[in-house]
């Protein structure tokens, strides 16, 4: 399984995310999921309205553009991402070294 699907609306990405971190960030990436760190604790789905604007801005998408699809209540989510495709998305997140 990849953490990253394209289908023919945008993405689908399998996200293990870490609420409670210094600074939001993509801590990685392994075959099945993306890690990203947030700075928002997991209480009252702030955790996931954190995981949605920052994923939205750091992939220039609109913060309407991107659901939780699935585990809104775990560490590993199903996020879709319309608008965009699987190879913007890897450039998005891992730039290039200058």
């Amino acid at each position: 399984m990849s953490w990253l699907t394209e289908n023919d609306t945008g993405v689908v990405l399998t996200i293990k995310a870490t609420p409670r971190a210094q600074t939001n960030e993509v801590a990685g990436a392994d075959a099945d999921w993306l890690r990203v760190r947030l700075q928002a604790p997991p209480v009252d789905g702030q955790a996931n309205a954190a995981l949605v604007r920052w994923l939205a801005g750091r992939l220039g998408v609109p913060a309407r553009a991107v659901e939780i699809v699935g585990g809104a209540g775990a560490r590993v989510k199903r996020v879709r991402v319309r608008g965009i495709g699987a190879r913007e998305v890897r450039t998005r997140l891992f730039p290039p070294a200058p």
